[in-house]
């Protein structure tokens, strides 16, 4: 207990946040031509409503598992933080100059899935695709509890499990196509590698735990 009051403080990193997604929604117009790179591969994909649950699931997730790390692990717990906010700013800047879009299904009838995918649709316009943060942001939460020692089985399956269904979700909801999740993916490991690999190397931590007391 008295380690979890000292280290409260590092949750306040989790403001940047809120502070990133008023950034996102001033971005999420269309004040250009937007893009759209799907595929052939994407036109086959179908759209179900159902994993419009994990993808909403994303919010709950990524909050839930940041506290998660920061709990067990405050090193892992800000370089994932550091690996998301850098992450999320190069979307901004490839946002602003390449904005791409996503072709949506209309919405036919009311049932409480659709309703759920509707509501997303009104609240999050169809461009800032490429990349996409929500398979961004998911991905480095998957990469980073590698770091987590002595997790639980179940911990485990949830971080993995959870978040592949988020990834893919963004699929079957229309939200992203192919490409989107690929860009992100690759983003999302090159910066793993700086964050997390290179600087444990340079750090000289490979062979130690990460832990408050290293410091």
């Amino acid at each position: 207990m008295k380690k979890s009051i000292q280290k409260a403080p590092y949750l306040l990193f989790l403001l940047v946040f809120p502070a990133l997604a008023i950034v996102y929604s001033f971005l999420n117009n269309r004040s250009h031509k937007a893009f759209d790179i799907s595929t052939s591969v994407d036109q086959v994909i179908p759209f179900l409503p159902f994993f419009i649950i994990p993808y909403i699931f994303w919010y709950v997730y990524i909050f839930m598992f940041l506290v998660y790390f920061w709990y067990k692990d405050t090193k892992v717990y800000l370089r994932t933080v550091l690996l998301i906010v850098v992450a999320e700013l190069i979307c901004f800047v490839i946002y602003f100059f390449f904005q791409t879009t996503v072709s949506r299904p209309i919405i036919q009838g009311d049932t409480f899935l659709q309703v759920l995918v509707q509501w997303i649709y009104e609240n999050d316009r169809p461009y800032n695709c490429f990349p996409s943060i929500h398979v961004l942001t998911t991905f480095a939460v998957m990469l980073a509890s590698l770091h987590i020692k002595n997790k639980h089985l179940i911990t485990n399956l949830c971080i993995h499990v959870s978040g592949s269904l988020i990834i893919i979700s963004t699929l079957f909801v229309k939200q992203h196509v192919i490409l989107d999740m690929v860009g992100s993916m690759f983003l999302v490991t090159f910066l793993y590698g700086i964050t997390f690999e290179l600087l444990i190397f340079r750090l000289g931590e490979k062979s130690e735990p990460i832990s408050l007391k290293n410091k």
